[in-house]
C-alpha cells in the first residue's frame, strides 16, 4: 500500500477530492492511504499558530518558517523511510514517466508550500524532491499536491480496472494519445472515420498511431525531439 502525507495550512480544501472517482477507489481497494496534515498543530505559536515570518533582507511577502515544517516532517516520519516532495512552481516538471516512478514508492510526504515559499533550510535539509506542475503560478501547493497524488495513484497496481488502458496513454511512446470516437457513427453529420468501424486491426492500429503522431507534431513537437 502507498500511503500518503500531506502537509498543509489548507487541510479541508482536499476532502471533496479524495473521496471521489479514481482516489475513492484506490483507497476502498486498500491500494493507497491518504492522511492529511494542518500545519499549524505544529507551530510553536500556540495562540495565533504562526508558521511564517517576514523574509530576512527584505522584500514582499511572507516565508513559511522552518521549526512547524521540520516538527511536522518529523513527527509524521517517525521511523519510516520517505520520500520527501516540496511543490514549488521553481521544482522539476512532473511527467508521466516521474509518476510512474513514485507509483512504485511506500511512503510519500508533500509539502505544500505558500506564500513566497519555504525557508531554504528545510529545502536543503528535508526535502528530496522538489515538483512543478507548470510554468505558473499557483496560490499555493495544495492543487499540485492533488495533481501529483491524482496522476500517481492511478499508476500503482490494481487500481485502475483494465492495466492496458494505461498503456495507450499520452505521453506513452514519447507521443500524445490518438483521437476516440463513440456511438453513435453519425452524429449530426459528423462521422466516425470509416477505418474504425471496419474491423481491420491492423488498419486501425496504423490509423491510430498515424493520428498520434500528427496530434503531438502540431501541439507538442517538442515530444519528439
Amino acid at each position: 500500500m502507498l500511503r500518503f502525507d500531506i502537509i498543509t495550512i489548507f487541510p479541508d480544501m482536499f476532502a471533496g477530492v479524495l473521496q471521489e472517482s479514481i482516489l475513492k477507489r484506490a483507497q476502498d481497494k486498500k491500494k493507497v492511504v491518504f492522511h492529511v496534515h494542518d500545519l499549524r498543530r505544529y507551530s510553536a505559536d500556540k495562540k495565533h499558530r504562526k508558521v511564517d515570518d517576514r523574509p530576512f533582507g527584505g522584500g514582499p511577502g511572507m516565508v513559511m518558517s522552518p521549526q512547524p515544517l521540520f516538527d511536522a516532517v518529523r513527527k509524521i516520519k517517525g521511523k519510516r523511510s520517505a520520500k520527501i516532495i516540496y511543490m514549488s512552481p521553481a521544482g522539476r516538471p512532473f511527467t508521466q514517466a516521474h509518476a510512474k516512478r513514485l507509483a512504485k514508492a511506500k511512503n510519500l510526504i508533500i509539502i505544500c508550500g505558500h506564500y513566497e515559499g519555504i525557508d531554504e533550510r528545510v529545502r536543503l535539509k528535508l526535502v528530496d524532491e522538489e515538483i512543478s506542475i507548470g510554468d505558473y503560478v499557483l496560490t499555493g501547493g495544495e492543487v499540485p499536491a492533488m495533481a501529483v497524488a491524482d496522476a500517481v495513484t492511478r499508476l500503482v497496481g490494481g487500481v485502475v480496472g483494465k492495466a492496458a488502458s494505461l498503456q495507450s496513454e499520452s505521453f506513452e511512446d514519447s507521443m500524445l494519445e490518438h483521437p476516440h470516437y463513440t456511438r453513435p457513427a453519425n452524429f449530426r453529420g459528423a462521422k466516425v472515420p470509416a477505418v474504425l468501424l471496419s474491423g481491420d486491426h491492423k488498419a486501425i492500429e496504423a490509423w491510430r498511431r498515424q493520428q498520434a503522431l500528427a496530434k503531438t507534431k502540431k501541439v507538442r513537437p517538442d515530444l519528439l525531439q
